[in-house]
């Protein structure tokens, strides 16, 4: 008997979520200073229960707890949510302008974002009035984001053609900028804006986390919700305009969504490439196209995704740290371009 499909959705959501809970514990145990993977097991539940017994006895050096609990944990959680969050906004702009090889930085979100960062690594926080890093580069991005609203629309309405060819001409002009202020800033300057642009979480801590994470779990059920307003836009306007959704304002909602989730994103683990493009075909090729159960296998997956390769990132090269977008790249393009000669992808909706 055929398995029904939501609850073969459900079944794989559930594996995901084990994945993220086994690569958290195995991130939080893997790192210069020894820890056992049954040590830093009891930390994380020591710290989410209170009075646990082997908190207090010894058998934990402070070293431990703090590399644990203070550094590994929130970067992989925050690795979690940006990888969940980019997948999300790579979901959401494939069907805003309904472009299978849409993703985040098509609009040039990254680059504003990117544009604000370095001006308060190159100019510093206090020649921008006290605003630090994180707060600028999501300011870029919110700036990039109402620019291309407003190139991006013909007599009030948003064209999905004009959409991507704005993006792509103002993250043109922005990284144009950045790539400027690189090279005229002093030396010390470049290799913290170079390690922002490549996309980092290795300063993760948790009070960064938390406006990432509240957009990603607000816009996460807003989109979910309207899940069929989706499917119908996946038609063509005007069949979904027969079916009563109001393509214009949903259009519009949803790139906000999309340009939200990738600021808050870009602006506490700088620019990472590839994770809005492939998550969300792999996702089609599992469980179809169908939102209702595409959403969920996005998020989660583009979650498990990043927490991997931000493993990898800090393990591949130790001592060096390899920069997550270059890491993603590299996994991310062949496997993509893999993915795109397979049959099961063009019916997975890739094409």
């Amino acid at each position: 008997m055929a398995r029904p499909p939501g609850r073969a959705t459900a079944l794989l959501c559930g594996l995901i979520g084990v994945g993220i809970a086994a690569v958290l514990l195995v991130s939080a145990s893997t790192g210069p200073l020894q820890t056992s993977f049954i040590d830093a097991l009891k930390i994380v539940v020591g710290h989410l229960l209170p009075n646990m017994p082997w908190m207090a006895d010894g058998s934990l050096t402070l070293a431990q707890d703090q590399a644990v609990w203070n550094f590994r944990v929130p970067r992989t959680i925050l690795a979690g949510v940006a990888g969940a969050s980019l997948a999300l906004a790579g979901a959401i702009m494939q069907v805003t302008v309904r472009n299978p090889l849409a993703e985040p930085y098509i609009l040039g979100v990254s680059a504003g974002a990117g544009v604000g960062a370095v001006l308060a690594i190159v100019f510093g926080s206090t020649a921008l009035a006290g605003v630090p890093l994180s707060i600028a580069a999501f300011l870029g991005a919110t700036v990039a984001t109402v620019l291309v609203y407003l190139l991006a629309q013909q007599r009030g309405v948003i064209a999905p053609a004009r959409l991507i060819l704005a993006g792509v001409a103002l993250g043109a002009l922005l990284s144009a900028i950045t790539n400027f202020l690189t090279i005229t800033t002093e030396a010390q300057n470049v290799f913290s804006v170079l390690f922002f642009l490549l996309g980092s979480v290795s300063a993760a801590t948790y009070s960064q986390i938390v406006f990432p994470a509240v957009c990603l779990a607000a816009l996460a059920v807003l989109v979910m919700l309207q899940s069929r307003s989706l499917n119908a836009m996946l038609t063509g306007d005007e069949a979904a305009t027969a079916l009563g959704v109001n393509v214009g304002l949903m259009r519009k909602l949803l790139l906000l969504a999309a340009a939200l989730l990738t600021g808050a994103t870009v602006a506490v683990a700088g620019g990472i490439g590839f994770v809005g493009l492939v998550i969300p075909h792999v996702a089609r090729i599992l469980v179809g196209a169908d939102h209702r159960r595409m959403l969920p296998v996005t998020v989660l997956g583009g979650a498990l995704f990043l927490m991997l390769a931000d493993l990898l990132s800090r393990t591949l090269a130790q001592p060096t740290e390899i920069p997550l977008g270059i890491l993603t790249a590299v996994v991310g393009a062949p496997f993509f371009l893999w993915l795109m000669r397979r049959a099961s992808a063009v019916r997975g909706g890739v094409s």
